[in-house]
C-alpha cells in the first residue's frame, strides 16, 4: 500500500487517476464520509502493490534493495533519483512490488515456494480466478513476506457495540480484553457484563484476556491496591476468583494493570505477579502486565515507581507497553501518542526484558482542546475519523508533526474559540508498525475499540501476519 499526502487543489479523481485504482477503492478503504471535500495534509491509504519506505540513518540503496528484493536499478528508476549514492533521512521512497514471469510449465505452488509465501497470497494478489489455470508469460506480483505479531484490544464499549467491533476486525486480533474487573477491598471483583462480546470473540478465535485493575475515571487506586498488596490473605482471594471467572467464562490469559502503586509496594506487587504465575501457569493460562511507560528504572513518581520493568519482564509472559496520554486530556494540547516519546520507553524496556515479550501500546484516538488552555480544562475525546470530519467542516489544514510523527490541525469555531486537535493518521499509524518492525515486539495492544480508524486496520493487516493462538 502507498500513503499519500494531498496537497492543495487536488481532487480524488486526480489522485485515483495517478495511482491509476479505482475512486470508490480509495473511498472504501479510507471511509471518506466527504470524498469531494479533501482536507490539504490529509493523509490516504492507496491499495497498490507497491509501497514505500522512509530512509532512516545509515540505509543505502543496497540495504533497502535487500530488505525488499528488488533491484537496485527499479528503486533508482521508480523514483527518478538523480544522486542514488545520497539519501536524506526522513526522504520517502516508493518501492515496486516483487514480480515473476510464469516460466513454461511452472505451478503456483513452485513459484510460491521458490519466494517463501502461499499459492492463496499470490492468488488475492493477483485475482487469480483458477489457481490450476496460469500462463506462460503471465506477470505475478508477488506479495512480501510479512513478519508475525499478536495484537490486543481493550474496550470499554457497550456490549452491542463491542460485538459490532469484534465482527468488524476480529480477524486482526489475537486477544481481546473487557475493561476492566475492578478489585475491591474485600479480594472481591466487580463483574463486567461480558458474555455476549466474549461469545463473539471466541467465534472469530480471539483469545479472551480478562483485565484485572485497581483505578476507574474517578479514583487513582493508589490505597486500593495497597490495601490487597499489603495482605498475602487478600493476594490469595483475588486471585482466587479471578481464576473463577476465567474458568467460568473462558478466559485464557489474565492482564494485570494495576496503576499509581505506592512507591513503597513495589516488591509486594513482584510478589503478587509471581503468585498469579504460580497459580495460573499449571491450569495452562498466561499472565501479562501493563507498564506506565517508563524511561529509566529511576524515573520519579507514583505512575511510575512501583512498575519494575525487569520484574515483569522476568515473570511475566508478556507486557503491554501504556505508551500513550502524552497528549492528557486534562494537560495542554500535544500529541497523544508521539513516536520519539515513545522510542525512549521501548529502549528502555528493551535494557531489560527480551523483545518477544513486549506489546507495544496504540492509542487510537483524537483530542480536541480549546486554545488557550486552561489548566484543569478537558479536551473532549473522539475517532480520527471525527477529527477529518472536523478538518473538513472548518477548511483546516493538517500540519505533521515530524518528531511526534503525528498529525494536528487547528480551527476556530461558531463562537470564535480556537482549538488544537491531536489524531492518528495513516503516516503516524505506520511509524508504530515500523517501529515494531525495527525492534521485532511480539505485538501491538489498542486502546480501544469504539474509536472508528478504518486506515489503521488496513495498513494492520497489509504489514503484518496476525497470529491466532489456542491456550
Amino acid at each position: 500500500m502507498i500513503i499519500h499526502v494531498v496537497s492543495a487543489g487536488e481532487t480524488l479523481w486526480q489522485i485515483a487517476n495517478h495511482y491509476s485504482v479505482p475512486i470508490n477503492s480509495i473511498i472504501q478503504l479510507n471511509a471518506l464520509s466527504h470524498p469531494n471535500q479533501l482536507v490539504i495534509g490529509q493523509s490516504l491509504v492507496i491499495p497498490s502493490p507497491y509501497t514505500t519506505h522512509t530512509v532512516k540513518r545509515g540505509d543505502t540503496l543496497w540495504s533497502i534493495a535487500q530488505q525488499y528484493s528488488v533491484p537496485i536499478q527499479s528503486i533508482i528508476t521508480e523514483n527518478h533519483l538523480t544522486n542514488p549514492d545520497v539519501l536524506t533521512p526522513g526522504t520517502k521512497l516508493v518501492i515496486p512490488p516483487i514480480t515473476h514471469i510464469v516460466q513454461p510449465g511452472e505451478t503456483l505452488s513452485q513459484i510460491a515456494n521458490q519466494y517463501g509465501t502461499t499459492v492463496q497470497a499470490i492468488v488475492v494478489e493477483n485475482g487469480i480466478a483458477n489457481p490450476n489455470m496460469i500462463y506462460a508469460g503471465t506477470r505475478l506480483i508477488i506479495p512480501r513476506a510479512k513478519p508475525s505479531i499478536e495484537v490486543n484490544a481493550y474496550t470499554y464499549q457497550k456490549p452491542e457495540e463491542a460485538v459490532r467491533s469484534i465482527n468488524a476486525i476480529g480477524h486482526l486480533l489475537t486477544y481481546f480484553s473487557p475493561f476492566a474487573y475492578m478489585i475491591k477491598e474485600d479480594g472481591s471483583l466487580q463483574p463486567v457484563e461480558d458474555k455476549e462480546m466474549l461469545e463473539a470473540a471466541i467465534a472469530k478465535n480471539i483469545t479472551p484476556m480478562l483485565t484485572l485493575t485497581n483505578f476507574s475515571s474517578t479514583e487513582a487506586g493508589s490505597n486500593l491496591a495497597h490495601v490487597i498488596l499489603s495482605s498475602a490473605a487478600l493476594q490469595e482471594k483475588v486471585i482466587n476468583n479471578a481464576l473463577q471467572v476465567m474458568e467460568e467464562k473462558g478466559y485464557k490469559v489474565l492482564n494485570i494493570d494495576f496503576e499509581n502503586v505506592l512507591p513503597a509496594d513495589r516488591e509486594n506487587y513482584n510478589d503478587f505477579l509471581q503468585l498469579a504465575v504460580d497459580r495460573l501457569h499449571p491450569k495452562g493460562f498466561l499472565v501479562s502486565t501493563a507498564l506506565a511507560p517508563k524511561t529509566s528504572a529511576t524515573q520519579a513518581g507514583t505512575l511510575y515507581e512501583a512498575h519494575d520493568y525487569e520484574a515483569h519482564g522476568r515473570i511475566a509472559d508478556f507486557v503491554i507497553l501504556m505508551t500513550y496520554e502524552w497528549g492528557y486530556r486534562l494537560g495542554p494540547p500535544q500529541a497523544i501518542s508521539p513516536i520519539n516519546e515513545m522510542r525512549k520507553v521501548v529502549e528502555y524496556a528493551l535494557s531489560v526484558m527480551p523483545a518477544d515479550k513486549i506489546f507495544l501500546g496504540f492509542q487510537i484516538y483524537a483530542r480536541d482542546w480549546l486554545l488557550p488552555h486552561v489548566k484543569g480544562q478537558e479536551a473532549e475525546t473522539f475517532s480520527s475519523q471525527e477529527a477529518i470530519n472536523r478538518a473538513v467542516k472548518y477548511g483546516a489544514i493538517i500540519q505533521y508533526d515530524r518528531i511526534a510523527q503525528s498529525p494536528y490541525f487547528r480551527y476556530v469555531d461558531e463562537q470564535g474559540r480556537n482549538h488544537e486537535v491531536w489524531f492518528e493518521d495513516a503516516r503516524s499509524a505506520q511509524a508504530k508498525f515500523d517501529m515494531v518492525k525495527q525492534y521485532n515486539l511480539r505485538g501491538i495492544s489498542y486502546w480501544a475499540l469504539g474509536f472508528p480508524f478504518p486506515q489503521n486496520w488496513a495498513l494492520l493487516n497489509n504489514d503484518f501476519t496476525i497470529k491466532k493462538v489456542s491456550l
